[in-house]
């Protein structure tokens, strides 16, 4: 992501006609509480058991400050009118116009394709007849996986700092951590990665950008339509305590732009997830009992604020996760009281509630067919997964070990045939969502530990 020989873009290049007008952003700071990180704390009791079913060296670095009068070139054209095809609800991305104030570099870093003899032991890359050049990678889980590199060093000049986990950018290019130090971290793949034919050592990675936040970061996001090849795409969003969420640059790690939320005293409160929404015109964000949609196109305090639970009716509890189904215009949360909510992306209607937990939701994943959606929760040792087609019907329940408040990720590959979690003991399981085992679900392929630790974050 990160190319600093590369010399930026002049600031007066020439805009687009059709880019939007640049929104300004005010200046405010934002206490920082020493407070206990309610992420780590159970929820608070409101009654609410709900039944199983029902209807290399630093490049760059920024600390987390408010701009004053800084401008962000917007990162989504406005979301249409009502809904089409899939294919429509995800977009290209429109030329963005450039603020004076923020350059980047001109170098495009485009990620060369790995043929399957310099590819990770174990999984083969096959380019599907219809899409030449774009392959799908087929995962073989008959051998452990094989250990190329990692970074200690980085999280070592601290005590009692950990890894909370880690996101692949949407286009594979670098990933973006999350530690206890409240500093976000983003990653190149290893050079070695990309020599073709040779076999090298593996150095140790070392992040390209450091992002510091004022406190605990509650959640963090890529932009849902990134690119490494259009920097005008390539921006994070991270929320932390006590704070506004921030929009931060990938390619400099600067502060771009903040969206603020108040509360009914008019005082400003931390959002505890966020999700962009497929198309990359919406920023979702969860509260307690609420959910607070902005327009990417606006940062500032405006937004729409959609209830979750009202006259004693729907979702309560803190809004914990979102996820967006990549088939159906709808999206799912999870509430620290243990329910699943899903909702109608264009209102925000509710249409069904689902419990079944032991504990508070931590995370969502969609299937790519978009027919099912799976969840864990922590203090639970079942991650579930669910069929949409009939909302009250659990499909199956798999075992992983969850025994702290941390929150312990799971994703699926791209093709959505593998599962694979982490476990509080370190473990990582995967499992073949296409074959039903015993019990008429799918039984563990392979399961394998990578470390003597909680091993929170891992991302096919």
């Amino acid at each position: 992501m990160k190319t600093p020989e590369t010399p930026p873009l002049a600031s007066d290049c020439p805009p687009s006609d059709q880019a939007p007008a640049l929104a300004r952003i005010s200046s405010q700071a934002s206490p920082v509480d020493k407070n206990t990180d309610p992420e780590l704390m159970p929820p608070p009791s409101d009654g609410d058991d709900l039944p199983h079913m029902s209807p290399d060296p630093m490049a760059g670095s920024a600390v987390s400050q408010e701009p004053g009068e800084g401008d962000l070139a917007s990162l989504s054209t406005p979301l249409e009118t009502g809904f089409g095809t899939p294919s429509e609800w995800s977009p290209g991305i429109k030329e963005q116009e450039l603020s004076e104030s923020v350059s980047f570099p001109a170098e495009e870093t485009n990620r060369p394709e790995l043929g399957s003899e310099e590819a990770i032991e174990g999984v083969s890359e096959e380019p599907t007849p219809e899409d030449e050049g774009y392959p799908t990678w087929n995962y073989s889980f008959s051998q452990l996986p094989q250990f190329l590199s990692g970074s200690w060093s980085e999280f070592s000049t601290q005590p009692e700092n950990f890894l909370k986990g880690c996101k692949w950018a949407p286009d594979g290019s670098c990933i973006l951590t999350n530690s206890a130090d409240n500093i976000l971290r983003i990653y190149n793949l290893p050079p070695e990665l990309y020599n073709e034919g040779e076999q090298l050592e593996y150095a140790e990675m070392v992040p390209v950008l450091r992002m510091v936040e004022g406190d605990t970061i509650y959640d963090y996001c890529w932009y849902s339509l990134m690119s490494s090849t259009q920097p005008e795409t390539s921006y994070v969003a991270s929320s932390s305590r006590e704070n506004p969420i921030h929009i931060w640059d990938a390619f400099t790690g600067e502060l771009q732009a903040s969206f603020r939320a108040y509360n009914h005293l008019d005082e400003l409160t931390a959002a505890h997830s966020l999700c962009f929404s497929p198309d990359g015109s919406q920023l979702f964000c969860g509260f307690n009992r609420t959910v607070r949609v902005f327009s990417t196109a606006r940062p500032g305090r405006d937004c729409e604020v959609r209830a979750t639970f009202a006259k004693k009716q729907g979702q309560s509890g803190i809004i914990s996760c979102i996820a967006f189904s990549p088939a159906q215009p709808l999206y799912a949360c999870g509430s620290y009281s243990r329910s699943l909510g899903l909702y109608a992306w264009d209102d925000g209607s509710p249409l069904a509630l689902l419990g079944g937990h032991q504990g508070g939701i931590t995370h969502l994943c969609f299937h790519p067919d978009g027919n099912r959606f799976f969840s864990g929760a922590r203090k639970d040792a079942e991650l579930l997964c669910w069929d949409l087609r009939q909302p009250g019907h659990l499909l199956w329940s798999l075992s992983r070990e969850v025994t702290t408040n941390q929150r312990i990720y799971f994703d699926l590959d791209p093709t959505g045939q593998f599962l694979v979690s982490g476990s509080t003991s370190g473990a990582v399981s995967v499992w073949d969502t296409s074959r039903a085992g015993h019990e008429g679900k799918p039984e563990p392929v392979l399961s394998f530990l990578p470390q003597k630790d909680c091993t929170n974050g891992p991302a096919p």
